[in-house]
């Protein structure tokens, strides 16, 4: 008698993506560690239930903060999700899952460097996604929600659409939006980040960079060696990582620079609100002896 074949069963489907975390690596009072897998039992709905994150990196910024509120950055990691599946069937790529593996955290640089990458690799009939992989590239976009990544070195990037999102990679590229909750990243050395519209993000990890943001409520990152970082807006946040670096802001703004010895070994975090303590508006800082001092 011949055996009855069984029909084979289609493995679950399996999606990487980014997720950001608290500074202690949890999220929503979980705490998750890189190498380890886990699973939601229940229901999986988007913004619901289950283990979340988003299939494009600087989605992430959407929903999580660069910055917290005691001026200290979050965290990334690539992941892996499985199992049930809801979510990122449109333009938000957010994604809830039943089964969450944490591959590997992400330091800032690696992040946008992502970014930019899927930036890049997005689909080239949209036409809200602009890429040029040149150098001396320039790009600009009125309309909302534009997007926008360059790899090459001297890229111009420009935008007055609000929700935009800009991503550079190569050196010495400036970025520019004027639109409110715009999303700035650059991974070169000496690039220029610009933005004027409230609730904007902006993060470079390469060397001498310079972010400025003239906006309420911006938040401004960045991992790179002597950059400097200005917030002209009210209730703005800045914080840094990395060694020499200097920042400025207006009354009401708070400013995390980390401190390095003579070795380059951090040994801290300079945090203060301008208008406290003595800490004037409009006056550069740097991070010594645990203060913020003029720089």
């Amino acid at each position: 008698m011949a055996s009855k074949k069984t029909k084979k069963e289609t493995p679950p489907e399996k999606i990487i993506a980014f997720k950001a975390f608290d500074p202690d690596f949890s999220c929503r009072g979980f705490k998750y560690e890189v190498g380890k897998t886990y699973k939601h039992e229940g229901d999986v709905s988007l913004c619901a239930s289950g283990f979340h994150a988003c299939k494009e990196p600087l989605e992430v910024w959407r929903f999580y903060d660069l910055i917290n509120g005691d001026g200290r950055m979050a965290r990334y990691a690539e992941v892996e999700m499985g199992g049930k599946i809801d979510g990122g069937d449109g333009p938000d790529t957010k994604i809830a899952a039943a089964e969450i593996t944490i591959k590997a955290e992400l330091k800032l640089p690696d992040f946008i460097r992502r970014a930019v990458s899927a930036l890049i690799d997005a689909c080239k009939s949209d036409e809200r996604v602009q890429a040029a992989s040149g150098d001396s590239s320039k790009l600009a976009a009125s309309g909302n929600a534009s997007k926008l990544a360059a790899s090459g070195r001297s890229s111009t990037l420009a935008t007055s659409g609000d929700s935009s999102t800009l991503a550079a990679s190569g050196h010495s590229s400036t970025l520019a939006a004027s639109g409110y909750s715009s999303k700035l990243a650059a991974s070169g050395h000496s690039s220029t980040l610009a933005a004027s519209g409230n609730y904007s993000t902006l993060a470079a990890s390469g060397h001498d960079s310079k972010l400025a943001a003239s906006g309420y409520s911006s938040k401004l990152a960045a991992s790179g060696h002597s950059s400097r970082l200005a917030a002209d807006g009210e209730n703005g946040v800045i914080a840094t990582s990395a060694p020499g670096c200097a920042a400025k802001g207006k009354v009401g703004t708070w400013i995390s620079l980390a401190e390095f010895n003579d070795y380059g070994k951090c040994v801290g975090f300079a945090t203060g609100c301008v208008g406290e303590n003595g800490i004037k508006a409009d006056t550069f800082y740097r991070a010594a002896g645990g203060k913020l001092v003029e720089a």
